[in-house]
């Protein structure tokens, strides 16, 4: 493949009958049912109500194989009080093509037993097949891909296992934190936990889960990448193990438009969330609090669950959407710029409908291809007997689905048909184009049932863009990397992120709805290294592989 062009990649163009303009309504079908999957997830359960139950657990949409077809994983728990034979384990399931996978755990090697909970997916070692992290309740594992559809775990051997029995994990990331071409890793942790800490905590009566503060949290950790496949510990060093809050959704992104890799962490209640700046030569302060990020407008240190970064009203700076506990609202932090944010949750009405609800993974998705980025955020849960405490109260709820016209949202999430109606108990959700027809698909993994697997199958005349990076100098998945895509009316912004939303990955291939525009005038990719690549007068409707010069 010539490194010195981009090369076109043509996917399927979208062929439907259409509607015009403002009719147009975002639309979901549930497709799990024909999909082939037949995952069900455990989270260890067997009444004894451990705390780490409830956070489990995240799934990954990427291209495993390299065929141009988004495959799925999902993380499963394990039974906590006693053995089981077989125990069970994570499962990859490959993508056929039309919405159909098959399962390929056993040749893969990647049905990792341990307890599951977050996993990031990237090439960290740029051999050109992405590997698979995952951040567990425990000991995490660190799968290589070998490049023929088959994973090694290396984590003891890279210097990555975190091996403490009492660790709960959260959501992870790479970065290349220090811009040196080789993608460094910050695993978030939740807390110190074993069985015997159990304590027992009641509500009206019946028994629940305990809280998360009667438990100390566990420091995160920063390792960075050596670039002979080992990785090495500098949590201390890098300034990244001083966060005391209790970690749960991670993404990474260049909020101050610095040139470098920050981190935002969401912290599940005191002391709120973190936002770790980068000063370049990845060395990090948490400065949460001052940029406005930690707590909510009316100073509540929210308990925070996943994180969307994405530029809501193209204003060419990264916003944070985190959501929350039942009782709290799906937050939304507009970046104003001078590393400063402003809660507009109640002007943007974003959070319309998340009140009642636990709302879990979640991002910033162009679902009907206008230019703007819609909200999409998986609801659920988390105490398992909640409608026998209080029957107004459902274990199951369907999604929320927000449109966002202008940098103003609306719920439509009863019009956003029979998929938006599904039930479940969402932990993780991905957002990728499973199927290749130019619309953004959703992957929910749910608590203690099966995955839901919607198609959008928005009925629209509007057209689309889709970018994937290969790094050459910079690494090969391009992660951290910035793209703006201009039309004659617009101009948007996305980066490359490995780990984002509720203990996820998802989006490697960066998405743009297009609008009426049917050529993208400009494309712009800032790769890491600082260097800048263009394209001009792109056609829409396809996916472009550009590879750095």
């Amino acid at each position: 493949m010539p490194c010195n062009r981009a090369i076109l990649y043509w996917l399927m163009i979208v062929s439907t009958s259409f509607c015009r303009g403002e009719d147009t309504v975002i639309q979901f079908e549930d497709s799990t049912a024909t999909s082939g999957i037949d995952f069900v997830h455990t989270d260890g359960s067997t009444g004894e109500l451990h705390i780490v139950e409830t956070v489990a657990s995240g799934l990954a949409t990427f291209d495993y194989d390299n065929d141009g077809r988004i495959d799925i994983y999902f993380l499963n728990g394990s039974l906590l009080d006693n053995d089981a034979d077989p125990s069970p384990t994570n499962r990859l399931y490959r993508n056929q093509g039309n919405m159909r996978f098959v399962d390929v755990t056993v040749h893969s090697h990647l049905g990792d037993p341990r307890y599951g909970l977050g996993v990031a997916v990237a090439d960290y070692d740029n051999d050109g097949f992405q590997d698979v992290y995952l951040s567990n309740f425990g000991t995490n594992s660190m799968f290589h891909n070998n490049g023929d559809g088959t994973f090694t775990e290396l984590a003891m051997l890279m210097g990555t296992a975190a091996a403490d029995p009492t660790k709960v994990g959260s959501g992870a990331v790479f970065l290349d934190a220090d811009g040196d071409g080789d993608l460094d890793l910050y695993v978030a942790n939740y807390l110190a936990y074993t069985p015997d800490l159990n304590v027992t905590n009641r509500w009206r009566g019946h028994r629940i889960y305990p809280e998360p503060a009667q438990f100390r949290p566990f420091p995160d950790m920063f390792y960075l990448n050596n670039g002979d496949g080992t990785f090495t510990d500098v949590s201390h060093e890098r300034g990244v193990n001083q966060h005391l809050g209790r970690g749960m959704g991670v993404v990474c992104g260049d909020y101050d438009n610095d040139g470098d890799t920050d981190i935002f962490v969401t912290s599940d209640g005191q002391p709120g969330n973190s936002l770790l700046v980068n000063d370049g030569q990845g060395h990090f302060h948490d400065d949460g609090i001052l940029a406005g990020v930690a707590l909510d407008a009316s100073g509540l240190a929210l308990g925070a669950m996943g994180v969307a970064c994405g530029d809501y009203d193209n204003d060419q700076m990264l916003d944070f959407l985190v959501s929350s506990f039942q009782g709290q609202w799906l937050t939304l932090f507009k970046n104003v710029g001078h590393g400063l944010f402003e809660d507009v949750t109640a002007r943007t009405n974003v959070g319309e409908g998340s009140y009642s609800q636990v709302t879990w993974g979640c991002s910033l998705e162009d679902l009907d291809n206008d230019g703007d980025r819609d909200a999409f955020v998986g609801c659920g849960h988390l105490i398992d007997n909640i409608e026998e405490i209080d029957d107004s109260i459902p274990l199951a709820a369907p999604p929320l689905v927000l449109r966002n016209s202008g940098g103003s949202f609306a719920n439509v999430t009863d019009q956003a048909g029979p998929g938006a109606k599904v039930k479940t108990v969402a932990r993780g959700v991905a957002f990728d184009d499973l199927d290749n027809d130019g619309l953004v698909d959703v992957v929910i993994s749910a608590s203690r049932r099966p995955p839901v697997v919607l198609r959008n199958a928005t009925n629209t005349d509007k057209h689309w863009l889709q970018v994937r990076l290969i790094g050459i100098r910079s690494n090969r998945d391009g992660v951290g990397a910035r793209v703006v895509v201009s039309t004659d009316t617009t101009k948007q912004i996305a980066e490359v992120q490995s780990g984002r939303g509720y203990q996820s990955h998802f989006g490697s291939r960066l998405h743009f709805g297009l609008g009426e525009a049917t050529v993208a005038r400009n494309v712009t990719i800032r790769w890491p290294t600082g260097d800048i690549q263009e394209l001009h007068q792109v056609p829409a409707n396809q996916c472009v592989i550009v590879v750095e010069e």
